[in-house]
């Protein structure tokens, strides 16, 4: 995961349109995800190598960070506010991307965060 990050975001400082990751996980795929649904990244395409996999990332500039918590910290509801106050720059700027989702109103593991 830390290698996914910083691949991101080196390729997006760079200017570059498109990124190669490998190798690809189910957890590097939900995280893209949630990355693509809040506009961070384009499309991405997992390609079938019969190995460990690969994924094509288009880039579409509007990545300024992103990071991931290591180790995988359980979180709860109620420190969810402080996680956020510690990891981005700004209220309503960037997002803290759980293990589980949110709107369950309960916690769960804190992969990594993308403003």
């Amino acid at each position: 995961m830390v290698r996914v990050s910083n691949n991101i975001v080196n390729a997006e400082r760079r200017g570059k349109r498109q990124v190669l990751i490998r190798p690809s996980s189910k957890v590097i795929v939900k995280f893209l995800s949630v990355m693509q649904r809040h506009g961070y990244i384009g499309e991405f395409e997992i390609i079938d190598d019969h190995r460990s996999g690969k994924i094509v990332i288009q880039l579409n500039g509007r990545l300024n960070k992103t990071g991931v918590i290591s180790p995988r910290f359980n979180v709860q509801v109620t420190q969810i506010e402080s996680w956020v106050n510690l990891l981005l720059p700004a209220r309503g700027f960037g997002y803290i991307i759980l293990g589980t989702r949110r709107r369950k109103n309960v916690g769960g593991k804190i992969l990594g965060y993308v403003y």
